[in-house]
């Protein structure tokens, strides 16, 4: 594909900036291009069609906006997610832009004004004055946008520097109201009324945040029709075709879940066929395999997820990975070791066993610890028990090796890690008789992972919980494991939103066994009709919750 030959480039729906604007029409149309690929935070490219429009016409000043608004920071990517390198690139490019930027439009005059307020400071070092850019930006498209009201572009600008003052913050998720300092019940209404017009209904960008701004909030449900609004409406952008799995996966449509991101994934497929695999970019598409290894393992699907994990894994060579200029082991290397944690999901022993260690455990350190880690689990599963303390060892070794700077998206492999060990340690523990302590090991491992950061796929890939109901079972302390697969399941109302995984068919099965067992057959008989839509699109035959239940009235799957 040439990209730069108009009439072959990618599908991005339909939309256009819908105000008039003085400029060529093939500039206008490089310009909603690039507005496209900004919605869907796909910055690079969006640059590159800004670039294509001011091309085509030197004094489009919208266009020298729409640069200095896509180098800087957004939703995924504060000022301190930059390098300073890269940090400083972006600073001086937007300055640059925006002191050239002209227009005879008063919104486009407006819009290129309060940008200004984002970049206060042509010191890249200078954190501190930059953050107060983000309030300063904040406060202007606020006023802005109460003084057009009909203009669905500054209402979406408006709720997108608001939101951005408190990134991945919005809302507590424990209580379901707005986080400290947050300005999202702000967001919210310019979003919705945004969203009662048609042009909102079609509006790539305002949908997507509305995912964002309801997806950590007590009743994520509110944007399902937004995120039906949005699946297919930009036929190759990836990103936008993945977002509806946001809300999928809090109301426990994990298939729809899968089938988004799969969309993505063959959206991804072209863009990389046209521009490589050496950009930016690259995070966004581990993020929609991930998304598809998450939600299979909630369907019981092994084939799929396993599948999706080997590609990701496949992608992250170490050219990419240790490619210069961007910190791409920080921000991809820990996706690899997904295949481990499927293995560990569908009670996959031997090949956990089997599993090698990278060969260079200093670039690949999240994936070596993870083996490890998955090597200690089949090991006690196995009742080796003396070999996977040695191998917790190991494990523990490993992890001293990974940088503070590498991450899963918004979680550091270190909170990840500590889940690992203390998971470790009472699988290790129940396989030596020592219930009780194997118990508060698996308790510290559920504490651990509720205390993550909020983020979508969730940090750690297997509830916590399943695995402590499983073992709970097999004790015969029911009404305790009963507790906890309520509360997975979103039943009790004990955890918060983001926190519950509503029908996954793990939990389903621990909690029908329950309720048998306690003689409660009414609701029985209504969760055994849910586990039975549930189990029909697993490709195993779930029999517990966590294949860590290895008794001999029970295994996990087969």
């Amino acid at each position: 594909m040439d990209l730069d030959d108009d009439s072959a480039y990618f599908d991005l729906g339909g939309y256009a900036w819908p105000h008039d604007v003085a400029a060529p029409l093939l500039a206008r149309r490089w310009f909603d291009r690039g507005m496209v690929w900004t919605f869907g935070f796909n910055h690079d490219e969006a640059v590159h069609c800004f670039e294509r429009a001011l091309h085509a016409d030197p004094d489009f000043g919208l266009a020298r906006w729409a640069i200095a608004y896509a180098v800087g920071p957004n939703y995924n990517r504060n000022w301190t997610s930059y390098d300073d390198a890269g940090r400083a690139e972006a600073l001086t490019r937007a300055r640059t832009e925006l002191a050239a930027a002209v227009s005879d439009d008063p919104v486009t005059r407006q819009l290129i004004a309060a940008l200004r307020l984002r970049y206060p400071t042509g010191d890249a070092n200078d954190i501190d004055t930059l953050e107060t850019g983000h309030a300063a930006y904040a406060d202007a498209m606020s006023h802005l946008a109460q003084a057009h009201p009909d203009h669905v572009e500054v209402q979406m600008l408006a709720a997108d520097a608001l939101m951005n003052l408190t990134v991945w913050a919005l809302w507590d998720v424990e209580t379901g109201e707005p986080a400290r300092g947050s300005r999202v019940l702000e967001a919210r209404r310019l979003l919705e009324a945004a969203m009662a017009t048609p042009a909102g209904r079609r509006h790539p960008g305002v949908l997507h945040l509305y995912l964002h701004a309801m997806e950590m909030s007590g009743e994520p449900e509110a944007a399902l029709p937004a995120a039906d609004l949005l699946r297919q409406l930009v036929p190759d952008c990836g990103h936008l075709l993945h977002m509806p799995s946001h809300i999928d996966v809090l109301c426990g449509d994990y298939y729809s879940a899968v089938r988004a991101n799969e969309a993505a994934v063959r959206a991804d497929r072209r863009f990389v066929a046209a521009r490589g695999r050496d950009n930016a970019y690259s995070r966004y598409r581990a993020h929609n395999l991930h998304f598809v290894v998450y939600a299979a393992m909630f369907l019981g699907q092994f084939q799929t997820a396993i599948d999706a994990a080997d590609e990701l894994a496949a992608e992250l060579t170490p050219e990419l990975l240790d490619a210069p200029g961007l910190p791409m082991a920080d921000w991809l290397e820990a996706f690899v070791p997904l295949r481990v944690h499927v293995l560990i999901r569908f009670g996959r022993w031997a090949e956990l066993v089997a599993e090698p260690l990278p060969a260079d455990p200093d670039l690949y350190c999240v994936t070596a610890a993870t083996v490890l880690y998955g090597r200690g689990v089949a090991l006690a599963a196995t009742g080796h028990v003396d070999t996977a303390r040695s191998t917790r060892e190991e494990f523990r070794a490993a992890v001293k090796r990974i940088p503070s700077s590498r991450a899963l998206f918004k979680v550091a492999c270190h909170h990840t890690m500590a889940i690992a060990d203390a998971m470790l340690d009472g699988e290790i523990a129940y396989r030596a008789a020592d219930y009780e302590q194997a118990f508060d090991h698996l308790r510290r491992a559920v504490d651990l992972d509720d205390s993550l950061p909020y983020d979508e796929p969730w940090g750690w890939m297997q509830p916590t919980r399943h695995a402590l109901g499983a073992l709970l079972l097999e004790q015969g302390r029911v009404d305790e494991a009963c507790d906890v697969y309520a509360a997975d399941l979103g039943v009790n109302g004990t955890l918060g939103r983001s926190h519950q995984h509503p029908g996954n068919v793990w939990s389903l099965h621990g909690y029908l066994e329950c309720l048998e067992r306690q003689g409660r057959s009414a609701e029985a008989a209504l969760v055994a009709k849910q586990l039975e839509f549930a189990s029909a699109r697993a490709d195993v035959t779930v029999r517990a919750s966590c294949a860590c239940r290895t008794g001999a009235d029970r295994s996990c799957c087969d």
